[in-house]
C-alpha cells in the first residue's frame, strides 16, 4: 500500500474504524489457536502412520514444527499490535493512526499469506494420509 494511501486512511479512522481494525485483530488470533489445534491434530495423524522413518514424514513433521513456530511469532505479533492500539486510544505521545494502520495492513498480509501456506501444507498431509 502506498504511502498516501496510508495516511488517506489513517486520517479518516474515527474509534469505530479503530474498532473494527481491533475486532480483525481478534479474529487473527482466534485463528492462529484454530491452526494450532489442527497442527495438533497433523501431529498426531502423522506420529499414527506406519512409515514413521520415511522421508516424507520427516518433511511434512518439520513442516508442523515450523508452523506451530510461526503461529507463536504471528500471535507474539498481534498482541504487541494490539497494545500499540491501546496507547493509541488513551493519546500516549509518539503513537499514531498512521503508524498502527501501516502495522495492520502488513499483518493483515503476513495472515493472507500464511493462510495460503498453511492450506498447503494440509492439502499435503490429507493427501499423505489418504495413502
Amino acid at each position: 500500500m502506498k504511502r498516501t494511501e496510508l495516511n488517506e486512511m489513517s486520517d479518516s479512522i474515527s474509534g469505530r474504524g479503530l474498532d473494527i481494525l481491533h475486532q480483525e485483530s481478534k479474529d487473527w488470533l482466534n485463528i492462529i489457536a484454530f491452526w494450532t489445534d489442527e497442527s495438533r491434530f497433523f501431529a498426531d495423524l502423522l506420529d499414527k502412520k506406519d512409515r514413521i522413518h520415511s522421508e516424507r514424514i520427516e518433511m511434512l513433521q518439520y513442516l508442523d514444527k515450523v508452523h506451530k513456530s510461526l503461529f507463536h511469532y504471528l500471535a507474539e505479533d498481534i498482541i504487541a499490535h494490539e497494545k500499540h492500539l491501546s496507547r493509541l486510544l488513551k493519546g500516549k505521545k509518539g503513537v499514531t493512526a498512521g503508524e498502527y494502520v501501516e502495522k495492520h495492513m502488513d499483518l493483515r498480509e503476513q495472515i493472507h499469506l500464511f493462510t495460503m501456506d498453511f492450506k498447503e501444507f494440509k492439502k499435503m498431509v490429507f493427501d499423505f494420509a489418504k495413502k
